[in-house]
């Protein structure tokens, strides 16, 4: 009788072992299945620093993805990165998304991407603005965008008709503080036309532009030389080497303006002291002809009066008349009031006036020397005195001012004024009649009538010199009978006493005769240095 065979089985802790990691190895694929995303493909110009397995995708430094191949395109123009992206970022994926790569970068004054030389380039990415297509093809850009889609703030437009040192990253200043950046710039089709340069102005500086806000240009290093001397101006390191743009606060005036939109559509200007000017709501436009040399003189110069700024100088065009062949320069000027006057002093309806009288008063347009270290001119409206009557007329809608050489200009008119008058005088007929008055004059002196009466006046002059000699030696007799005499007219005074009118008469002859003998001596002392006026007198 055959035994039956019993195996009895009991459980063992190793096989825990598996168990568990079969439960980890499933948990890990589930996990790696439900956090894994799309694969995306972008395209570069480049691989530089990129590395399949390493090279990550950022935003805001979290990790949306890894680099997993690259690879040339079919055409062979670029390299195209596939990168697995997470699962987060799947709803990302819109074409309103964008891709770049982050590696240092000198940019004017400003470097970026330098923490990148210790960890490696990194693909960066910006989700952009919420809706757009669900896409997984992506072309990424080859420099950091200037605007992220998180930054509050505006973009706008300038037109510009020439670019300068303005380029790409490019500060945008309002009251010497950074308030935006250039984002770029677009030629106009055909290379003709204004440039387009687009700006985003960042929150809350983007409230300060209304509807007639200006641009203006400050790149590199302004130098100006004036009145006050030399004067440098830099508005930073980053503008004078990547270029820069400048726009001003609202004016009170235009406190009633609204708000700049998005997009809006401004005018950059070449300096601040241009836009100012274009603020300038009153404007009267003149022209004057010259005919003197306007060296210097150029569009966008000075008009002043009395050494103040009124206005500027449009246009300056040169032109002949073909039927007389005569020719001159015509200057459009603008004459902007409200830098010296308001309203309440000078109604804008009462100005056209007010430039007639001027005009009538000897109110002139010339040319001026603005600095004689740079040659540059400007018109100057000066009251000429004694002008010629003139009258101010009527060219279209500009009013036409007399115009009148001025400067140096001015100096050489009145020279050669002088010289044609010299000119004009009867030189030569003067010099003739001055020639022959000379010969009749030589004729005249020696002829013997001249020679005859200086023989005369010789011996004239030797018999005055005998008769002043005897009257010095006959002039101490007759003083000294003039002294007895006195002495006694004294001695008869003397003995005669009294107080009688015999005594009073002969007193008053003793007076005159003291007065005689004291102009006898000045008479001999007369004669003895002059001897010659007892014939010529003194």
């Amino acid at each position: 009788m055959a035994q039956s065979d019993t195996r009895t089985y009991r459980f063992s802790v190793i096989w825990l072992v598996p168990l568990v990691a079969l439960l980890i190895a499933g948990y890990l694929g589930w996990r790696g299945l439900t956090t894994r995303g799309p694969v995306i493909t972008i395209t570069f110009d480049t691989a530089d620093g990129l590395t399949s397995g390493q090279t990550e995708v950022k935003s805001k430094s979290v990790s949306l993805g890894t680099v997993e191949s690259i690879r040339l395109s079919d055409d062979l123009h670029h390299v195209e990165v596939g990168v697995r992206m997470t699962s987060a970022a799947s709803r990302m994926m819109t074409s309103n998304a964008r891709f770049w790569v982050v590696r240092p970068r000198i940019n004017g004054a400003s470097i970026t991407g330098l923490e990148t030389v210790m960890s490696g380039a990194y693909i960066a990415m910006d989700p952009g603005e919420p809706g757009g297509r669900h896409t997984t093809f992506f072309k990424g850009l080859e420099s950091p965008p200037g605007v992220r889609s998180d930054q509050p703030g505006h973009t706008y437009t300038l037109m510009t008709p020439t670019l300068g040192s303005i380029g790409q990253g490019a500060p945008i200043f309002f009251r010497d503080v950074v308030a935006g950046e250039v984002l770029g710039y677009t030629l106009p089709p055909g290379g003709r036309g204004p440039i387009k340069v687009q700006i985003f102005v960042h929150a809350p500086y983007d409230q300060y532009l209304r509807t007639d806000t200006r641009f203006w240009n400050v790149s590199g290093v302004q130098v100006g030389l004036g009145a006050g001397g030399l004067k440098v101006k830099l508005q930073s390191l980053q503008a004078l080497l990547s270029g820069g743009i400048a726009f001003a606060p609202p004016d009170a005036r235009d406190e009633h303006l609204v708000q700049a939109s998005s997009d809006s559509v401004f005018r950059l200007y070449d300096s601040q002291e241009e836009a100012d000017a274009a603020g300038y709501r009153e404007r009267i436009p003149l022209v004057t002809y010259l005919t003197s040399p306007v060296a210097g003189l150029t569009k966008g110069g000075r008009m002043t009066m009395f050494g103040i700024q009124v206005g500027m100088i449009d246009d300056v065009k040169l032109l002949v008349d073909p039927h007389t062949g005569q020719a001159r320069v015509r200057v459009a000027m603008e004459l902007q009031p409200e830098r010296v006057l308001n309203d309440q002093e000078v109604p804008a309806d009462a100005l056209r006036s007010l430039l007639h009288m001027q005009v009538a008063n000897g109110l002139r347009a010339s040319v001026q020397s603005a600095s004689f270290l740079t040659g540059e001119s400007e018109i100057a409206l000066t009251f000429v005195k004694n002008a010629r009557a003139a009258t101010m007329t009527q060219e279209g809608d500009a009013l036409v001012l007399p115009g009148q050489a001025g400067g140096m200009a001015g100096i050489m008119d009145s020279v050669s004024t002088i010289t044609d008058k010299v000119a004009a005088m009867p030189l030569t007929q003067v010099g003739e009649n001055l020639n022959n008055l000379l010969a009749h004059a030589d004729a005249r002196i020696n002829s013997a009538d001249m020679r005859q009466g200086l023989s005369s006046l010789r011996a004239s002059m030797e018999n005055l010199q005998v008769i002043s000699h005897d009257a010095r030696a006959q002039m101490p007799q007759l003083l000294a009978g003039l002294d007895t005499t006195l002495k006694n007219a004294n001695s008869l005074l003397s003995s005669y006493g009294g107080d009688t009118d015999f005594q009073r008469n002969l007193q008053q002859m003793v007076v005159q005769l003291n007065e005689a003998a004291r102009s006898l001596r000045f008479l001999s002392d007369f004669l003895t240095r002059h001897p010659s006026a007892l014939i010529t007198g003194r």
